[in-house]
């Protein structure tokens, strides 16, 4: 009996089907090899095997195929992700950091990270690591051509290094190569962010605006797809950056827009709010409004306060009050800030509030100050000013049509000095119409600047009356006559001959610049008296003059004995009551002889001796008498001048009492 037959070599099918399931499956390519070596173990023949093994080859390229199809998918995906987040988000840093883990994903790296340059420090820094656990590392900073990535960005092409520690072709420093050995990285790929093409470079390869990394802890060779994919990456993220500078531009440039149109919007409302002010100021105007009916209209307007003040600093006169001063202090700080204003044709800051100077071409009418606001913007400064050029307006109209009654009223001044007897009657009746009561007591003043400043006083003369404002229904004339300038004052209550000549004389030096010397008459009334007290008061010029007293203001009743000789009244008993007064009540007082004991002293020639024998006492008598007379007279009480008042007063007193 034969032997059985041997079975048949197991044919290509097994193996054939093998090969589909693994590619089914997508197993790993290690797999493919082990379809024909087990063929072989079965005892495939020769043509089965070489059949297996070919279709083993196909299979792998197969295999290579659809993963080069799945990875091409993968980075198309990323790409696409990538796009999307560019297009949804508008945070920057957001789609940078996905960029950059992208990156490190597709590529397999360890690590992927992104530098961008300072322009202000002029290097680059690390805007965004992934997989990075380096501090060293995520703080480096590199300069133009220093490392990997300087050379990237100043050749704006892609480099790529197996062993970046060994690598000769990029400048290696300190910093850099400590922060890569930290990090633990050996392969490094870098590609450029480019913008445009030629925006800075000749060759046409663009604009450097970053660059982008991926880097391994082993070494490592990039392969031109890999290189391509991080370029893509890379071209997105280029774009995410000018995205995000035209976006910031474009904010910038609405930023601007809104800021033209706030201010547009705030010019239209301040033209507006000019023209309502400017019909309102002219409607003040036309209605005969006086300065301080504008200035509360400004300063409602600019929600301040205004106080107005004349060319030196003061308030004007409050009515039925006489002219009122600021303090020198206070005073010559404001001069300073109306000056300043003056200069500048603007207002200025003075303290915690604002001056306006009023002018009137080159001349100082007054000046305006501001308070309660201590910031102006723009249209709240050119009302306060516009309120400056309407006061002095308002001053200007004020002082001609003053000038035009003073020159009437100076004309009955005239006529009243020279023939006051003529016709007394016709004299009152013309005052009256003209405003002026001659019935009523007044002062009247004579003022002298000498020959050079007779003008000028003239024109000083009704600066200060246009300045005063006295009781309601009074009305003060000033007019030239006789070399000098004669001002009739209503009198007011509590206000002295004396001191109104004496302010007088200060108030007209100021205003017309040079010495002003000025002698008070009365106070009178009627064309007799009026006279009588003019003639009165150009006698005190002349003793002013006379005793070298120019540039003073006085009365009769204040020159003493002069005055009694002066007067018309020849006031004797005032007179010895001015001057002997104190003495006078002491005796009456205390009984004692002071006046006596004084009268002696006089008659024997200051001589302590023969006046106490002429008052029949002890010496010591005398002395402690005339020490008394030193306290109640003061010390001056035996010098020339006051000994030569003391004994007249003492004669009169002696000739009034018999």
């Amino acid at each position: 009996m034969s032997d059985p037959a041997p079975p048949p070599a197991p044919g290509a099918a097994p193996a054939l089907r093998r090969l589909l399931d693994l590619l089914a499956s997508g197993a790993a390519a290690e797999d493919y090899a082990a379809v024909p070596a087990r063929a072989r173990r079965d005892g495939a023949g020769p043509e089965a095997l070489a059949e297996i093994e070919e279709a083993t080859a196909l299979a792998l390229t197969v295999h290579r195929t659809l993963g080069q199809h799945r990875r091409r998918e993968a980075e198309l995906t990323a790409l696409f992700d990538t796009a999307t987040d560019l297009a949804a988000s508008r945070d920057l840093d957001q789609v940078l950091r996905a960029i950059v883990h992208r990156a490190r994903l597709l590529l397999g790296t360890d690590t992927a990270y992104l530098t961008l340059p300072d322009e202000v420090a002029g290097d680059t820094y690390m805007r965004v690591t992934d997989g990075s656990v380096s501090p060293l590392f995520q703080n480096l900073r590199l300069s133009l051509g220093d490392g990997l990535g300087g050379l990237v960005a100043q050749t704006a092409r892609p480099y790529a290094t197996p062993d970046y520690r060994t690598d000769e072709r990029f400048r290696h420093t300190g910093r850099i190569d400590a922060g890569v050995a930290e990090e633990g990285l050996v392969a490094i790929l870098g590609v450029p962010l480019l913008l445009g093409t030629g925006a800075s470079a000749a060759d046409g390869r663009g604009h450097v605006v970053g660059v982008l990394f991926a880097a391994d802890r082993q070494p490592r060779a990039f392969s031109p797809d890999q290189v391509a994919l991080l370029c893509s990456l890379a071209a997105h993220a280029a774009i995410a950056l000018d995205t995000a500078a035209a976006l910031a531009d474009t904010r910038a440039a609405l930023a601007e827009l809104n800021a033209a149109n706030t201010v547009i919007r705030a010019h239209a409302a301040a033209v507006h709010r000019a023209e309502q002010v400017h019909d309102r100021l002219t409607d003040l105007v036309l209605r005969g409004a006086d300065v301080a009916e504008v200035a509360a209209e400004v300063a409602t307007l600019l929600g301040g306060r205004i106080a107005v003040r004349d060319a030196e600093g003061h308030p004007p006169p409050a009515p039925g009050r006489g002219y009122s001063r600021t303090g020198r202090a206070a005073a010559a700080a404001l001069a300073d800030a109306v000056e300043r204003s003056r200069t500048e044709g603007r207002a200025v800051r003075h303290g915690d509030g604002w001056v306006c100077a009023v002018l009137a071409g080159q001349e100082l009418l007054g000046s305006l100050l501001l308070s309660g606001r201590e910031d102006l913007d723009d249209a709240d400064r050119r009302l306060f000013e516009r309120a400056g050029v309407v006061t002095a307006l308002l001053l200007l109209l004020r002082r001609s049509a003053a000038e035009a009654e003073h020159r009437v009223r100076g004309e009955l001044l005239t006529d009243l000095l020279t023939a006051p007897d003529r016709d007394p009657a016709a004299l009152l009746a013309r005052g009256r119409r003209l405003g002026v009561d001659l019935s009523r007591p007044h002062l009247v003043l004579v003022a002298e600047a000498g020959p050079q400043g007779r003008s000028r006083l003239a024109g000083a003369a009704t600066q200060y009356l246009f300045g005063r404002r006295p009781a309601a229904g009074a009305r003060a004339v000033s007019a030239e006559h006789d070399d000098a300038v004669v001002l009739l004052l209503p009198a007011e209550p509590g206000a002295g001959a004396d001191g109104t000549a004496a302010a007088a004389a200060r108030r007209l030096a100021r205003l017309a610049g040079r010495p002003v010397t000025v002698g008070a008459g009365g106070p009178a009334a009627g064309p007799a008296g009026l006279a009588a007290a003019h003639a009165e008061a150009a006698r005190c010029v002349r003793a002013l003059h006379a005793l070298g007293r120019t540039g003073d203001g006085a009365s009769a009743a204040s020159l003493g004995f002069l005055g009694v000789l002066l007067g018309d009244g020849h006031e004797v008993a005032g007179f010895v009551a001015r001057t002997l007064g104190p003495l006078l009540e002491y005796d009456a007082r205390r009984g004692t002889e002071l006046v006596r004991t004084l009268r002696a002293y006089f008659a024997c020639g200051g001589s302590l001796t023969r006046a106490k024998d002429e008052l029949h006492v002890h010496v010591n008598t005398v002395v402690q008498r005339l020490d008394r007379v030193e306290v109640l007279l003061g010390r001056d009480w035996n010098g020339p001048e006051r000994a030569l008042e003391l004994q007249l007063a003492l004669r009169l007193a002696l000739l009034s009492h018999g």
